[in-house]
């Protein structure tokens, strides 16, 4: 069957309606095209534009903070060296101010060893900020469980920090 015989009676009915009717199937193919044109042209577009200024400012606000931690590293770049003694002083004087009697700390080698007992989240964080401003200090390795105090959340567990090399 070609596509001339089954449009045929289609042909035919077409040309056997009023005017009327006519001019109503006209409208409402438009209608559906309008629709269709709407659907997939115009409103993904309008879409997108209302949104744009939302994403512009959340990734304007990213490249703040990225742009900060980019000076950051590049200030603890521009650190003179530190020796062994004054990274462990550091990291006791950290240890002490921060987390006071949550922690203890124990130096064997080239490694701290920080024991934490019920430390809370923020005293955690203030002092893996200073463990790594003033000692030069990073995590090597870390064992933390998280437990629920009746004052909040709590730390539990050993961090080991990596030290410089003795001179």
């Amino acid at each position: 069957m070609s596509l001339t015989s089954a449009v045929a009676p289609l042909r035919a009915r077409w040309t056997g309606l009023p005017g009327r009717e006519k001019n109503l199937i006209r409208l409402a193919v438009l209608l559906v095209l309008a629709f269709l044109l709407w659907q997939f042209s115009v409103a993904p577009a309008l879409a997108t534009l209302r949104s744009a200024d939302a994403q512009a400012q959340a990734l304007g606000a990213q490249l703040q903070r990225m742009q900060a931690m980019q000076s950051q590293v590049q200030a603890i770049q521009k650190q003179p060296p530190l020796g062994f003694d004054e990274a462990v002083r550091a990291l006791t004087a950290a240890t002490k101010q921060t987390l006071g009697a949550t922690a203890q700390l124990g130096v064997a080698g080239e490694r701290a060893s920080i024991t934490l007992k019920e430390a809370s989240p923020d005293a955690l964080a203030e002092w893996l900020v200073q463990a790594r401003l003033n000692a030069r200090s990073v995590p090597v390795e870390a064992r933390l469980v998280r437990g629920a105090t009746p004052g909040g959340t709590a730390w539990n567990g050993v961090l080991v920090m990596g030290l410089p090399a003795a001179r």
